[in-house]
Formats: C-alpha cells, structure tokens, sequence
C-alpha cells in the first residue's frame, strides 16, 4: 500500500482522500485486508484516532469493512453517484427513518422509566460496566458504537419484561442500520461529541441506579433528541 504522510496532523480527509484513490484505481482490491491501524497511523505520520476516523469515513462510503480484532477489508471498488450509498438510502427513506425515530422515542422513553423502576443489583451492575467502557472509549468511534448498543440491550434487559425486549429488538434493528449509514466520525470519532454522548448515557445510568423513573425517563428523552438532531442533518 502506497501512502504519503500528510501535510497536516488530526487531518483524515487526507488519509481518506490517499485510501479512497487507491481502492477506486485498483491499486487495492476487493478482499484486500489493510494494515494494521497501528501500521497506517505510522506510515502516514499520525496518530491512531486520526487514522480510524479515516477508516470510519471509508467504511460510510461503503468501501472498506471493519471487523471488530479482525482488521479492515476492501468490499468495494466503486462509489455510488454521491460517493455515499448509505448516506443515499437513508436519503430516500426520510419518511421511514423520521417514523422510527418517533416510535424509539416513545419506547425508549418508556423502557428506561421502566428499568428504574424494576432493575436488580445485577443489572445495575452490568450497566456501570458498560457506562465505564464508555468512558474508556471516547475517540474511538467502533468501540463507541458498540458499547451504545450494549447500553441499551442492558437497559431493556433490566425492565424485566419479555414482551418489551421484543418491541425494542424490532425498532433497534433499523435504528442501528441508520446511525450506522450517517458518517459515524460524526457520532463517535468527534471527541467533544463523544464526550457528550458519554454524559447523556451515564445520567441515564445513574437515574435508573437510584431508582427515579421520572429522571431516567427525562434523561433517555434528552439524549435521543441529541441523536435525531445528528440524523437529521444527513437526511
């Protein structure tokens, strides 16, 4: 793999810009694997964050895939008109993803007034672990996006109530397709965002620990607004 070390450091457009070429010329191809992201961060002359939003922005354009330990591999050699085939479909399905976002709110709302009101110590302590490997993984938007996920699976777990977890199973799918098809550098490499992000999640958390539904409930509410205002300026 050919690199030039970039003009600018924290600059990943450049990266992006150097790897896009490449694949889209043929000079890597599909089922290629990339290096090590250790190994790019060093050819290119930055650090580890700068180089995963690069592959962050690559795999939003549908080119790359990243497998969590696994590494990074090409899937695609081309790029849909507007160089996001994602970002497009999320496009075109505006109806449906403002559909979902209303009907997440209104579960969601209700799933963390609920776990307030019914979680075990067990529960509480599964969601501290996760809400500590949140804090452990700020700026690095793969493992933020998991540990989102797990946040909420934990919650809806901690309601007790089977019926629920089906519900939310139903409407987490597509919802996660949908972060997923924005440019997640947005969501999660984005420092200041996933700080705040953090501090959404961990007041969650902490009013479910105590037991107030009311504030769980409040503090879910605030934090999916935060997400439908991120969504919403892609679509």
């Amino acid at each position: 793999m050919e690199v030039t070390p970039v003009s600018k450091r924290n600059h990943y457009e450049e990266i992006t810009e150097q790897l896009k070429r490449q694949i889209l010329e043929g000079k890597l191809r599909v089922g290629d694997k990339l290096p090590s992201t250790k190994e790019m961060s060093e050819r290119f002359g930055v650090g580890r964050s700068t180089t995963r939003e690069a592959l962050s922005a690559l795999k939003a354009m549908g080119l790359i895939e990243i497998r969590q330990g696994g590494g990074c591999t090409v899937v695609r050699n081309s790029l849909a008109p507007d160089g996001l085939p994602e970002l497009e479909s999320l496009r075109m399905n505006r109806e449906t993803l403002l559909e979902l976002i209303e009907v997440r709110q209104l579960l969601e709302v209700s799933i963390a007034a609920l776990a307030a009101e019914k979680r075990s110590e067990q529960d509480v302590a599964a969601l501290r672990a996760v809400v500590a490997d949140m804090a452990s993984s700020i700026g690095d938007d793969l493992e933020g996006e998991r540990t989102d996920v797990q946040f909420h699976l934990a919650l809806v777990a901690a309601t007790r109530n089977k019926m629920m977890a089906r519900l939310f199973d139903s409407i987490m799918t597509p919802m996660e397709q949908a972060i997923r098809e924005v440019r997640r550098v947005e969501l999660y490499a984005n420092r200041s965002v996933a700080e705040r992000l953090y501090e959404e999640h961990s007041a969650i958390f902490e009013a479910v620990a105590r037991g107030d539904a009311a504030s769980a409930a409040d503090s879910m509410k605030r934090h999916l607004q935060h997400v439908e205002g991120i969504l919403m300026k892609y679509v």
